[in-house]
């Protein structure tokens, strides 16, 4: 049959899927269905969400992949758990260290702005701690995509397209022919519905099931990173793999109208969400479309980020604390500068100082909210030859500023943008949700959150509902579907509105919520992209 995966002309709509064994939604349908198949084998929710993240790598390679950070929010045992597993900057590094080499800012692309992975960490300390099944069995949905190869989906498509042209328009050495070699086989990006697969991502999968991650981080795959990395001047070594471990760490939250909100701390931007819902709480908000509702949100998110941008960095090193920036106090004086018309934001002082997100449930009432990325796409466009890792650029988010809370140091976590949100009412879980994306993540935290609770929105709805970013200054853009009475409103109040093209950057978010007198799962997933809630 001809046509076009990309043309849909008529508006659809879908609806919340409900379940009660079990329920995996993600950015993938057949990531999705990988993490439902081992709820059926005697898994729980933990290791759903590892098969599920393991599969991603595979089958959304343009968003994430073994070389990348992860983060995860664990319900269980009647307690909410976080894993940080980002990885810091290599030992050997420094700002200095890069002037010699004749860097004014941290590059995109490249060995440079490589970090340490934690993906593969955290699906082994997630499955050691948690996990009912060996991760080798949880990580064999994967490694079979990755052998047989699967048909890829139109968005994934349009996101590796751009991808290839950006490294055809850098490539200029043999330092990112790997990824040509593996992700563009043919000499050109692979269309939607063709089949692509990858034996050398099997078989790295492979190890690691086998290894418990010691394979990546100690063993044959971290010799071949070092031996990569020192061939093009790379600062990335097998020292620096063989030291990481990724962090359990106490989830923040802040209490928004008679539920909290759950993040991971710093390194995390999900202090800013956190921050943004902290000022909004004081406003009353009656209706979703109303301008002001629009007007309040954006402020109090424009705030935020200003906050988060100039001291978000690894927790020890901030120069304020979190407990400082979601207090009331702060929160109320933060509130006090939105006035009536857009304001310019500049980060206050409190005294004393894309990714794939999935979310899954089961009957036993774990839940886990899931975040994992390579940053920019496909990363640094590095591909380890033969081995399928394709490496973050996480470092590109650093400052080359020694004054700035998220200077670049050795050893040391950066200002991180993914993050996997919780939410729970009186000390019992509602569910996990997320909207991935880069720095339109807290914003779709936020906005999600309100939807849900002020707004009494469905999980789907919540996460249909036209979205807004704040870019930067008083520019905001909008999807095609938002109001445009209520656009020329806000341009009123000085807003500049800008209309997206298209729904790509609004970050692709999931929910499920948990019914706490039947626990009744409904689901919702992202209408933006190739989304799927797969229920048991």
């Amino acid at each position: 049959m001809n046509y076009d995966p990309h043309y849909h002309p008529y508006p659809s709509s879908r609806v919340p899927v409900y379940a009660k064994k079990g329920m995996v939604a993600t950015s993938q349908p057949l990531a999705a269905q990988a993490g439902l198949d081992i709820l059926k084998k005697g898994g729980n929710a933990i290791d759903a969400a590892i098969a599920t993240a393991a599969s991603l790598t595979v089958l959304e390679p343009a968003s994430n992949g073994i070389g990348g950070d992860a983060f995860a929010l664990v319900w269980t045992n009647d307690q909410l758990y976080g894993l940080n597993a980002s990885g810091p900057s290599p030992q050997s590094i420094s700002i200095d260290a890069l002037k010699e080499k004749g860097y004014r800012d941290i590059p995109k692309y490249g060995m440079i702005p490589v970090t340490v992975p934690g993906a593969p960490a955290a699906w082994a300390a997630l499955s050691k701690r948690f996990g009912k099944l060996p991760l080798s069995q949880v990580l064999q949905p994967a490694i079979q995509y990755a052998k047989e190869g699967f048909p890829l989906a139109p968005t994934l498509t349009k996101q590796w397209k751009q991808a290839y042209d950006t490294f055809k328009r850098i490539h200029t050495s043999e330092e990112l022919e790997s990824w040509f070699q593996t992700f563009a086989p043919n000499g050109r990006a692979p269309k939607a519905g063709e089949m692509w697969s990858s034996i050398h991502h099997a078989r790295t999968l492979q190890l690691i099931g086998e290894t418990n991650a010691e394979a990546f981080y100690k063993g044959e795959l971290a010799d071949r990173i070092d031996a990569f990395s020192k061939k093009h001047g790379g600062f990335l070594s097998k020292e620096d793999l063989a030291a990481y471990e990724p962090e359990w760490v106490n989830p923040i939250s802040a209490h928004y109208r008679g539920y909290d909100v759950w993040e991971i701390p710093p390194n995390g931007q999900g202090l800013i969400a956190l921050m943004a819902l902290n000022i909004v709480k004081g406003f009353e908000l009656q209706e979703k479309d109303a301008v002001d509702t629009y007007h309040k949100q954006i402020e109090a998110i424009k705030l935020a980020f200003a906050d988060g941008e100039k001291y978000i960095t690894e927790e020890a090193k901030m120069s304020v604390s979190v407990s400082e920036l979601l207090s009331d106090t702060y929160a109320s004086y933060r509130r006090s500068l939105i006035k009536e018309h857009s304001l310019q934001p500049e980060a206050g002082e409190p005294v004393g100082s894309g990714t794939v997100y999935l979310a899954t449930a089961d009957e036993e009432g774990n839940m886990v909210s899931f975040i994992q990325s390579n940053y920019m796409g496909f990363g640094s466009g590095i591909v380890v030859p033969e081995t399928g890792i394709a490496l973050q650029n996480r470092g590109h988010n650093f400052s080359m500023d020694p004054d700035h809370d998220n200077c670049l140091a050795p050893n040391k976590k950066t200002f991180h943008t993914i993050i996997p949100g919780f939410l729970t009412k009186n000390n019992e879980p509602v569910g996990p949700f997320g909207v991935m994306g880069g720095f339109m993540q807290p914003q779709g935290h936020m906005q999600v959150v309100m939807n849900t609770i002020d707004f009494h929105l469905h999980p789907q709805a919540a996460l249909d509902a036209p979205r807004w970013q704040w870019k930067k200054d008083k520019t905001v853009l909008i999807e095609p579907a938002f109001p445009s009475h209520v656009a020329q409103a806000l341009e009123r109040k000085g807003h500049k509105i800008e209309v997206a093209v298209d729904s790509m950057a609004f970050g692709r978010g999931q929910i499920i919520w948990r019914d706490p007198e039947s626990g009744v799962l409904c689901g919702g997933s992202e209408s933006r992209t190739d989304g799927f809630v797969a229920g048991w």
